[in-house]
């Protein structure tokens, strides 16, 4: 990546103060871009989400592997549970999407509060593992709850093979009028669900997926406590990438935490952060790490900046990352502060192999928390930051009352935000949808074919508050 007139910023960037200038490409289609990732994380679009408890779970970990991103499980998730979210995640078909199960003496309650669990809102009623009807919110208005859905399922059901070309489904689906489809064995058996908007994503993406074929997922180890016995227990556990991780990942505990897992000779990526400048690469690099997590304090939930005056504005610290780590032949991602596709494709022209989401997924579907609404409708999830009260409180259950109180004073991060689904994208697939669009579109106007094309040949700009707001678009007359 080079700057506009080779002009050498004074100061340090945010996405915002940026922009791109198109090139002379020889791309002819958005199609035409590879964006796998050189990094050893597996992944085929250049997307990580964070490791927040209230966002990556097991549903956004399928979802988003199957259309080729990774999801990092939190540090503070029970090593039990994470074995199982690895195991559960690693089972999951690679076309079909998970379907909700349903019985026929189930009630309208007992759907309703399942529904929103999955971006399909759909139901599949079955008896003996064989669809019997289908059941959608619409189905659901007006209902008594205590109804039982054996009353008013619907019966007319279109099934599919589950081994079905996506192609086909896609036309089945559209020429039979139907959104989605329940998929089955030979046998008749419930498989999986499979959308019409499902099948097409599956002609767009290649999954994320391991040697023996199955979905990638990632898994976060703090370090404090035994950390090798913790890295360990996730490597056994099957996890794809492990990501070592803190907010302020240029120490000394940092340090010891990335020799002691290194120590155990992992054959996985590992991950390290987070730091913004030079010196903590290199350091980190010295220390074990395949990778690097750049960012302090650009996250929607996090306060570092305003409470300490520490960090460094986003733009700057990943070109400044990314440089140093090709020296060692190794790789940073992008840790906070995208809020819009253009800010992905920035982070990537900057030198990052990956660009990690946390706040922008929290209000999907897909997200661990429990749909909320407010007095006028609109649906939200709850959020907060890892280092937040809330945050500090969970990691820390089974410390004395003492140590919880003490530590609950020192909190760097927002206790609980709404973030609302958008009625356009409500799936984290939608969202997806929009940034990959964007980021393709980016690569063509800098004529690159590949990530690493796209950060050679970007060329960077550096615009005022009103060059930025000229970019935006107006959604009703400025008359």
């Amino acid at each position: 990546m080079r700057f506009l007139n080779d002009l050498q910023p004074s100061y340090d960037l945010t996405y915002d103060d940026v922009f791109m200038v198109p090139r002379r490409s020889a791309v002819g289609s958005r199609q035409d871009v590879d964006l796998s990732s050189a990094d050893g994380s597996g992944t085929t679009i250049p997307l990580v989400v964070a490791n927040m408890t209230a966002i990556a779970g097991r549903r956004m970990a399928e979802t988003v592997a199957r259309r080729g991103g990774l999801t990092v499980i939190p540090q503070d998730i029970p090593i039990d549970v994470v074995a199982e979210v690895v195991s559960w995640v690693k089972r999951r078909h690679l076309v079909l999407d998970t379907p909700i199960v349903l019985h026929p003496h189930s009630t309208v309650a007992d759907a309703l509060s399942l529904l929103p669990k999955r971006a399909h809102r759909a139901g599949v009623v079955v008896d003996g593992g064989r669809p019997l009807g289908i059941v959608t919110e619409s189905d659901l208005t007006g209902v008594d709850r205590f109804t039982q859905l054996s009353e008013i399922m619907s019966r007319d059901l279109l099934l599919v093979d589950a081994d079905i070309d996506p192609r086909e489904a896609f036309n089945r689906l559209d020429g039979a009028h139907r959104r989605l489809a329940p998929a089955v064995d030979a046998d008749g058996m419930l498989v999986g669900i499979l959308s019409r908007r499902g099948a097409l994503r599956a002609t767009l993406y290649t999954p994320a997926t391991d040697a023996g074929g199955h979905l990638r997922i990632a898994a976060a180890v703090g370090i404090n406590g035994d950390v090798a016995a913790r890295a360990e227990q996730l490597l056994d556990a099957g996890v794809d990438v492990l990501v070592v991780d803190t907010a302020h990942g240029h120490q000394e505990s940092m340090l010891s935490a990335l020799k002691a897992v290194r120590a155990l000779n992992p054959r996985v990526p590992v991950v390290a952060g987070n730091i913004v400048a030079a010196e903590g690469v290199r350091d980190l690099v010295e220390a074990g790490a395949d990778i690097i997590k750049v960012g302090v304090g650009p996250g929607a939930m996090c306060t570092t900046r305003m409470m300490t005056g520490v960090g460094r504005p986003q733009f700057s610290a990943v070109l400044e990352c990314a440089a140093e780590a090709r020296k060692f032949g190794k790789h940073v991602w992008a840790d906070g502060g995208v809020r819009h596709p253009r800010d992905v494709a920035m982070a990537l022209a900057a030198g990052a192999s990956n660009v990690m989401i946390g706040s922008w997924f929290a209000g999907t579907y897909e997200s661990p928390g429990d749909m909320q609404q407010t007095a006028d409708g609109r649906l939200y999830k709850e959020s907060f930051g890892m280092a937040s009260a809330r945050a500090v409180r969970n990691r820390t259950s089974e410390e004395s009352a003492y140590d919880r109180a003490r530590k609950a004073l020192f909190e760097e991060g927002i206790s609980t935000s709404r973030m609302f689904l958008d009625p356009a994208r409500p799936g984290v697939e939608d969202l997806i949808d929009s940034i990959i669009a964007g980021v393709r579109s980016s690569c063509t106007y800098a004529g690159a074919s590949t990530l690493e094309e796209f950060h050679e040949k970007a060329v960077v700009g550096i615009q005022s508050a009103a060059g930025y707001a000229e970019g935006k678009p107006l959604h009703a007359s400025w008359q």
